[in-house]
């Protein structure tokens, strides 16, 4: 598929990417990245509440034990000067995803912490974004 990449190709969900994509706009403070990707999310189907609850999943009672592992696998990912991705967590996502989704996942931590990097370098401001322009500018 043309403009696809891995993680597109994955059967891991696609709101699931963009909740884990928009944690790591949070913790790296890219206002485009946090915008686009609760777009993105929203887009996809997930409800307000869960969007505003990411920045505090671990204290909420809306995400299942999957998404918890894979929000944990992003911070963990994205802080990794802190002390890297845990046994804990790496199992718990082993535990709930198979190899493509763990494959997918880590490719999206990785691609999203680089692009939230870049956009905070140039200083690109959120509040402008609509859903589907990734889609449409991946050609």
């Amino acid at each position: 598929m043309p403009g696809s990449t891995p993680t597109q190709e994955s059967t891991l969900p696609k709101s699931l990417r963009e909740l884990v994509q928009l944690r790591v706009g949070q913790l790296n403070g890219c206002g485009f990245c946090v915008d686009a990707h609760a777009e993105e999310a929203a887009a996809a189907g997930e409800p307000a509440v869960r969007l505003a609850l990411v920045a505090a999943w671990r204290h909420s009672t809306v995400f299942t034990e999957a998404e918890r592992a894979a929000l944990a696998h992003a911070e963990e990912g994205t802080r990794l000067g802190d002390h890297g991705v845990s046994d804990e967590t790496w199992a718990e996502v082993r535990r709930h995803y198979d190899d493509d989704q763990v494959g997918a996942l880590v490719c999206a931590v990785a691609l999203i912490n680089a692009a939230t990097r870049m956009s905070v370098i140039v200083r690109q401001p959120g509040g402008s974004y609509e859903p589907g322009l990734f889609a449409r500018t991946a050609g």
